[in-house]
């Protein structure tokens, strides 16, 4: 049987924009520093990729979203030493980006997660915000950048 030399990580990830040019994210607690990244995560063995992005967007934000639009497929190697958990194999991150709308819920904290703050921001704000690097490349897939 042949293995690999790296983990391999399939998430999914939402670009949830208002009419008020707000983008909203996720305040991420795992890495080395807390960042803003999208709302989103790794996928359930049984989910296809638009189930795992809506439940992690519920999960992390408290709101429902219907997705609008595949933005694109990114991928990102992580090396061990930068893995939130103690490993020496690196990680091979497949990202699958959506673009999407709020249709119910209201904005909460997730507790116990991997994020533990939700927050609207302007699209203008978000350059000075520090933020893991899947914020800009989804934005550019969607042409708010």
């Amino acid at each position: 049987m042949h293995y690999t030399e790296y983990d391999t990580r399939l998430a999914a990830y939402a670009v949830v924009t208002d009419d008020k040019g707000r983008v909203l994210l996720a305040l991420w607690n795992e890495g080395s520093r807390r960042q803003w990244t999208l709302p989103g995560g790794g996928l359930e063995l049984h989910e296809r990729a638009e189930e795992g992005v809506v439940r992690e967007v519920l999960e992390e934000t408290g709101y429902d979203v219907e997705l609008d639009a595949l933005l694109g497929v990114d991928s990102y190697v992580f090396p061990a030493e930068r893995r939130a958990v103690g490993t020496d194999r690196p990680m091979k991150a497949f990202r699958v980006l959506y673009r999407a709308h709020v249709v119910g819920g209201e904005l909460t904290h997730e507790e116990d997660g991997s994020t533990d703050e939700a927050a609207w921001f302007p699209l203008s704000e978000v350059p000075s915000l520090d933020r893991v690097s899947v914020v800009d490349i989804a934005l550019g897939m969607a042409g708010l950048r």
